[in-house]
């Protein structure tokens, strides 16, 4: 039962790692990068459409990035939807591919991407304290329906706690390693 509780907790702050990764690779450093265009949607016959599933993206070098279109019908539509995700970024069409000069940042630019990064760090050390939190909750109902023991309580706290401390330092780690890429001239 408690191992079930602690698996659980575990799972739950390992998506909360998952969502911190996917959020850092939207936050774009000096180097070109397809993951930039991750939340990029086209309205494709209606239906909201993520770029990635409509052409084919690449980054040839460190300051561009080339999106091929599957269908040549939809590159104004493209072209569109870079201008209003509010990357910065200036697509140029040529007829048949698009393609986006990824430009140096500022050293302000660069800064505010830093505190971008530590905003998304902070929510995710808070989804970790919310998961410990209820976590305790579950384990503190489980003493008191005495179906654990006090001991058997406190060994698990003792856990919980370790992995709390654990997918925090991961946190730490992502953060100082993106802080590192953002800065990186």
């Amino acid at each position: 039962m408690i191992d079930d509780v602690l698996i659980d907790a575990e799972h739950r702050m390992k998506g909360a790692i998952k969502t911190i990764k996917q959020e850092f690779s939207t936050v774009r450093t000096g180097r070109a990068s397809v993951s930039l265009l991750d939340k990029v949607t086209i309205d494709y016959y209606g239906v909201e459409t993520s770029l990635n599933q409509l052409a084919s993206l690449s980054a040839p070098d460190p300051r561009l990035i080339v999106i091929s279109p599957y269908d040549p019908t939809i590159l104004e539509d493209i072209e569109k939807a870079i201008y209003q995700s509010k990357l910065g970024l200036a697509p140029f069409n040529d007829g048949k591919i698009i393609k986006l000069g990824v430009p140096e940042l500022t050293e302000e630019r660069r800064k505010d991407l830093v505190k971008l990064v530590k905003e998304y760090s902070e929510e995710g050390k808070m989804a970790i304290r919310s998961v410990r939190k209820k976590t305790k909750e579950a384990l503190k109902k489980h003493e008191e329906d005495r179906e654990i023991t006090e001991d058997q309580h406190y060994k698990a706290l003792d856990k919980l706690q370790e992995l709390t401390e654990y997918y925090n330092e991961k946190i730490e780690e992502l953060l100082d390693k993106k802080e590192k890429d953002i800065m990186e001239i």
